[in-house]
Parts: C-alpha cells; sequence; structure tokens
C-alpha cells in the first residue's frame, strides 16, 4: 500500500475518531497510530531501514539486511510501542517540570507579579502593550487559557478604570498569549515538533520569540485598529470592583519571579555558545541537558511557593499534583503523537514525497505543512493536536529541504492558529470571559489569530530564505 495512501487512511481515523466518534486525542492518535503499523508492508519497512542507514554514512549490505530483518521481525504492536515510549524518553520529564514551573508562578503570586511590573513599566496609558507583553511571555511555561484566566479579570479592571478600549484589552491579551502557545518550547506543543525534527531547544526558543514578534505585531496593529473602529461593553454581571489589579502583600520580588522561566533560557543558551566553542569541560554536557535546565527551573518554583505561596501547605501540595497530572494527560497525547508519527515514517513517505515533488520539495515544504496543521486545527479545534498530527507529515522532508529544521517547526506553530471558531476550547473561554457574543469573537478574534498565523507564515519564509542555516 502506498504511503500517502496510509498517511489518508491515518490521518481520516485520527480526525474521525475525535469528530465523529468524540474519542480522547490519545486514543485517536494510538488507533490510527496501530491501523499505519499493521498496514504497512515489508518492503516499505525495508526500504525505509535502508534509506536511514544510508543518510549517516555507508553501510554494508550485510549491515542492511541485519537492520531490514530485525525490523520486520518486529510485530506491528511492538513498532508502536516503541515510538511511544521513544516520545516519552525524548519529552516526559520536560513536560511535567513545565506543568510544575506553571502551578508555581501561577500559585506563588510570581504571575501576578511579572503582569503587575509590566503594567507599571507602561502605564495606564499603555496597559493594552502590558498585556500583549504579560501575555506572551506567561504563555511560555503556561497553557493559553489558564493565560487568559490570569489576565482577563485586569484587563476587566482596566476597563472600569478607563472606560474605554475593552475590546483593545481582550485582543492583545489573546494576541500575546496565542503564539508563545505554539511557538516557544516548553509548552507541550512546540516542545514535541522540535523534537520530532531534531531541533535544538535554545533554536527553537529563539527562533519561536522572533517568528512571534513577528505575529504579535501585526496582532497588536489588528487590535488597535479594531478598537478604533468598534466598541465591546462591559457586561454588569461581569463588572469587577476596583481592588483587582491593587497589588497584594505578599508577592515575590520580580527578579525571583522570572527566576523560573529565565533559568533553563540562560542554562541552554550558556550550553550552546560553550559547545560551539568547542569547550571540552566535563560540565558542558550538562548545560546543554534541557532535561536538567527545566528541573532546575522548576526547583526555583518550589522554592519561590514554599516561601511565598498564598495556600498552606496542604493546598500547595494539591495544586502541584493537579498540574502533575494535567501534564501527564498531555503526554499521554504527545507520546501517542510520537508513535503516529514513527510507524508513518516507516512506510517510507519521506522518499514518496521527494518523488512526487522533485526540486520544489524543498520550498514547497513550509506551506505544505502550514496547511496540512491548519486543516488539522480547523478540523478538531486543539493547536497542540493539530500540531503533533502535523509534525510526521514535516519530518517527511527533512531530507529534502535546504534550510534548517527549525523553520518547518516554526511553519507548524504557525499553521495551528487559524481557524479558531466553536470546535476549540479556547473559543469559548475567550467568549466566555470577556462576555463576548459568540459572533464578535468570530468577528474579531478568529480573523486575527488566522492572520497572524499567515503573518507567521510570511516570517519563516523569508527567514528560511534570508538566513537557510540559522
Amino acid at each position: 500500500m502506498h504511503s500517502l495512501l496510509l498517511l489518508l487512511i491515518g490521518m481520516a481515523l485520527v480526525l474521525g475518531g475525535i469528530l465523529g466518534l468524540r474519542l480522547h486525542a490519545f486514543l485517536a492518535l494510538i488507533g490510527g497510530a496501530m491501523v499505519i503499523a499493521f498496514l504497512t508492508p515489508e518492503n516499505s519497512l525495508k526500504r525505509y531501514v535502508e534509506t536511514e542507514m544510508l543518510s549517516k554514512g555507508p553501510a554494508s549490505e550485510f549491515d542492511i539486511r541485519l537492520a531490514q530483518e530485525a525490523m520486520t521481525e518486529k510485530t506491528p504492536v511492538k513498532r508502536v510501542v516503541e515510538g511511544f515510549g521513544e516520545t516519552c524518553g525524548k519529552v516526559g520529564i520536560l513536560i511535567a517540570m513545565a506543568s510544575v514551573i506553571g502551578a508555581c508562578l501561577l500559585e506563588s503570586g510570581a504571575a501576578q507579579r511579572i503582569v503587575q511590573a509590566i503594567l507599571a513599566a507602561f502605564g495606564v496609558a499603555r496597559a493594552h502593550l502590558a498585556f500583549l507583553f504579560s501575555g506572551f511571555l506567561l504563555a511560555i511555561p503556561v497553557f493559553f487559557d489558564t493565560v487568559f484566566y490570569l489576565l482577563m479579570p485586569i484587563g476587566k479592571a482596566m476597563r472600569r478604570k478607563t472606560g474605554k478600549n475593552y475590546l483593545l484589552y481582550i485582543l492583545t491579551i489573546v494576541a500575546g498569549g496565542t503564539m508563545a502557545h505554539s511557538l516557544v518550547p516548553p509548552t507541550p506543543g512546540p516542545l514535541f515538533v522540535a523534537g520530532e525534527l531534531g531541533v535544538e531547544l535554545p533554536t527553537m526558543m529563539i527562533a519561536g520569540f522572533i517568528v512571534g514578534a513577528f505575529a504579535v505585531t501585526f496582532g497588536y496593529a489588528w487590535a488597535f485598529w479594531q478598537n478604533s473602529r468598534h466598541e465591546i461593553t462591559l457586561p454588569d454581571e461581569l463588572d469587577l470592583p476596583e481592588g483587582t489589579i491593587e497589588k497584594e502583600a505578599k508577592l515575590p520580588p520580580l527578579v525571583l519571579a522570572l527566576l523560573p522561566v529565565i533559568l533553563p533560557i540562560i542554562w541552554l543558551a550558556v550550553g550552546s555558545i560553550l559547545k560551539v566553542q568547542g569547550n571540552a569541560a566535563s560540565f558542558v554536557p550538562l548545560l546543554n541537558d534541557k532535561n536538567l535546565a527545566l528541573i532546575a527551573g522548576a526547583v526555583l518554583g518550589l522554592f519561590m511557593l514554599g516561601f511565598y505561596g498564598r495556600a498552606d501547605a496542604t493546598c500547595q501540595r494539591r495544586k502541584i499534583h493537579e498540574a502533575l497530572q494535567s501534564g501527564a494527560g498531555i503526554l499521554l497525547i504527545t507520546a501517542a503523537g510520537g508513535a503516529f508519527g514513527a510507524v508513518l515514517r516507516q512506510t517510507g513517505i519521506g522518499a514518496d514525497i521527494a518523488a512526487m515533488l522533485g526540486s520544489s520539495a524543498s520550498w514547497l515544504a513550509l506551506p505544505v505543512v502550514f496547511l496540512v496543521t491548519t486543516i488539522v486545527r480547523t478540523a478538531q479545534g486543539s493547536a497542540t493536536v493539530a500540531m503533533i498530527t502535523a509534525a510526521p507529515v514535516a519530518a517527511a522532508f527533512l531530507p529534502q529541504i535546504m534550510f534548517h529544521p527549525v523553520y518547518l517547526a516554526l511553519a507548524i506553530g504557525c499553521g495551528s492558529k487559524p481557524i479558531p471558531w466553536m470546535n476549540d476550547s479556547g473559543f469559548w473561554i475567550i467568549t466566555r470571559m470577556s462576555g463576548m457574543k459568540e459572533s464578535e469573537t468570530l468577528r474579531f478574534v478568529t480573523p486575527m489569530m488566522s492572520l497572524m498565523g499567515l503573518v507567521g507564515l510570511v516570517a519563516t519564509l523569508i527567514g528560511a530564505w534570508l538566513f537557510p542555516m540559522a
């Protein structure tokens, strides 16, 4: 059976399971992986093994034949399990530590401290810029819905204080939070995509910041334009007391509040610089270990929570347990996506795509993976699931591209932005928390997020053209 047909079958099963049967994404992805594994013919497995071995350097026919025999002796279920386990090994600790960091920022008051500092820096007149920067920064370790829950009450209070610009506040919170969620690790989507495409974490972070900056700038311009033409009123039932944005008595210092997020970035950046310089010190591999970097950030977060937590120790432990339980659910989906990608690669889809697109495969890769991600996102609503599903398709282009694979990862992240509508949980969070009507969310938020994704794709294409091996 041809690899492209297997791809279509697998994606149809995943989308059909989620949309038609209302299955959990984990079950749909594992089911799709199992079907692809059972339908993959033996010849495809042998071709995949040979291609993989030759891509790593010269290999004898005897070695290739041994590897092919080892692959064909594996049952389809074993191949799925191996893909699942390999992905767990790559991202399991990272997702768990990111969940702990996010919970610590929220429960210790560090997130509020960051928001207050940014609001103080920009002032009431530029509160929308504060929301933009706060949303982007907080969405790196925290899910978008949590960021919106955190910032929206402050947006309502600012509307009460200024008497205007409510739509501007809503849209800048969305614009800031939505792009970091899909472009900057350690949130699960970009974290998984980076691992699937072999992109180093510091590279993904830096590139995500750059492309995100272009997309967020457009989002800000859109928000400002729409606010100048339309007005959204704050419903009476959502009105809040003036004290919503008053400083709390016990919040961590700003430097400490930022450290759980900043430390892993600095840790990995220093490690990358030392590695490039050829430093052979024994501690350099530790500085290049993303698991250790996130563990260090989580330890700092727990330290901060212990000193500045606003609840008793029992409540703090419960919040950490809840964060880890949430992270475990994300890990299951991510690992199932890894299994789906592993068996899909074993169909030989990479070579088939290269043969079909010929010399144009390299530059068609970015719009193709953007489109695939957008289709999956629009169909089933979740940006993270869309990225996990599209990553194996992007991986098929790796042998053909003439630019750094980080651009493929960025195209996937940007493709997960269009088109948010009623099947997206974020759509309802924005609508209910802000008090907008569904028609207003569709009118103002949906086109903004979709166009931000397109702007991000254009920035990615330009980057791949000007700095192909950046």
